[in-house]
């Protein structure tokens, strides 16, 4: 299991989350936050701490680069092997965020070999607190009540966007998200669920390297750490373990997982339990506290023992999906799921070369096509969006009518 955060003599102690000096009494607070990121950036010479954009409150939105010698940038990312976390997407579920603090503080410190092996050949790119508006207030939503978590695809917080930016510049092998969620006894209070991208537009290597990191990884990784674990959406019989009910996780285009899937990378969500089930945890809440850090802990070391061990095989699937975009070959999907087949009219099965704009249509969507990284061309006084690019799928998922999250209602090009 990477990461350990052993340290040479001559380094100077590793700091604590305030989540840690409480002893899971409190959450790390947001100047406490600051306080450790400024001082990695300062102490490690891995790590480097950037500003990528601010809320509408004007708190920093900050990406944490990490490498085994120096910070990598968005060229090595985007080139080599690399891994993305975002924490903390809604603001009241706090223990992926205080989970991705403590481990990019054993990153920035450890001298373990096996972990300082695995990051000279994987960068590891953290968003540690994805809503800090939302984590200020203790609410899912940004400032503006927001879910950014159904924001990828429009981009109209200021959070989506830049972690839209991040994804298109540094375009990582795969991307976690760290969720909680409440339970529904008996059938859905496992202490931590997962799930990959349900998209049907997720090339299919890229959606069972996912699948594999879910089900080989993460789930056994936390199990192994004494948690419980499930698939989440999924109501299950506590008796017979069979499916139940579906509540959750389909295949909308808008969810980061979905998202991550559509551009490439391995998605993967998880979430830990928020409530105490057990009477020393309801007596305790910190105890409570400490096991939702501790169940994300447990699955991120999963998660970085599956990069590591899979490194090439993520790396070909990836690589695989970006350049199928210039063949412009198969059939698009505007709906349906892995576990719910699109119906025929949802089913693009020639789709169009691609899609004309106005000139005004194109003025109200180009910077979120930009942000997206979907390639456009002038045409007249609009553009013509094409179909033959890497992010092929994504395009008539943002510019055709009949897609449920469309910018615009582009008009079909029906031959290039």
């Amino acid at each position: 299991m990477l990461v350990a955060p052993a340290r040479a003599d001559s380094t100077p102690a590793p700091p604590r989350t305030g989540f840690e000096r409480s002893g899971g009494a409190r959450w790390t607070t947001q100047p406490e936050e600051q306080e450790l990121l400024a001082r990695l950036d300062r102490d490690s010479r891995r790590v480097a701490v950037d500003r990528i954009g601010s809320t509408g409150q004007g708190r920093p939105l900050q990406l944490v680069r990490i490498g085994a010698d120096t910070p990598p940038d968005a060229a090595q990312t985007a080139r080599g092997s690399s891994v993305l976390l975002l924490c903390s997407q809604h603001g009241d579920e706090p223990s992926g965020r205080d989970a991705c603090l403590s481990t990019v503080r054993d990153l920035a410190y450890t001298q373990d070999r096996a972990t300082l092996r695995f990051l000279r050949h994987t960068s590891v790119l953290v968003v540690p607190t994805a809503n800090p508006d939302g984590r200020a207030a203790d609410t899912r939503g940004n400032a503006d009540g927001t879910d950014i978590n159904r924001d990828h695809i429009a981009l109209r917080t200021p959070e989506a966007r830049a972690v839209a930016a991040v994804i298109r510049d540094h375009r990582p092998d795969l991307v976690y998200d760290l969720h909680e969620y409440g339970p529904t006894a008996p059938y859905y209070v496992k202490d931590l669920l997962s799930l990959w991208p349900r998209n049907l537009n997720t090339a299919g290597p890229v959606h069972h390297e996912a699948r594999t990191l879910s089900e080989r990884y993460v789930r056994p990784a936390a199990g192994a750490a004494g948690f419980s674990t499930g698939i989440y959406g999924i109501w299950t019989d506590p008796v017979t373990g069979e499916p139940v009910k579906q509540v959750a996780g389909d295949g909308q285009e808008r969810i980061l997982r979905n998202t991550a899937g559509i551009k490439h990378s391995v998605g993967l969500l998880v979430e830990t339990r928020t409530d105490p089930l057990t009477e020393e945890e309801q007596a305790d809440p910190a105890r409570n506290n400490r096991r939702r850090v501790h169940s994300q802990q447990a699955a991120l070391a999963g998660m970085l023992d599956f990069t590591g061990e899979r490194r090439h095989r993520i790396e070909t699937a990836t690589t695989a999906a970006r350049l199928a975009g210039y063949a412009d070959r198969g059939p698009v999907y505007l709906g349906g799921a892995d576990n719910e087949p699109a119906a025929e009219e949802q089913i693009l099965r020639d789709p169009p070369c691609g899609y004309r704009l106005t000139g005004a249509q194109y003025a109200e969507v180009r910077d979120e096509l930009a942000l997206h990284g979907v390639r456009s061309r002038p045409a007249g006084d609009g553009a013509v969006v094409p179909l033959r690019q890497p992010l092929r799928a994504l395009v008539p998922l943002l510019l055709d009518e009949r897609a449920a999250y469309h910018l615009a209602a582009g008009r079909p090009v029906p031959s290039c």
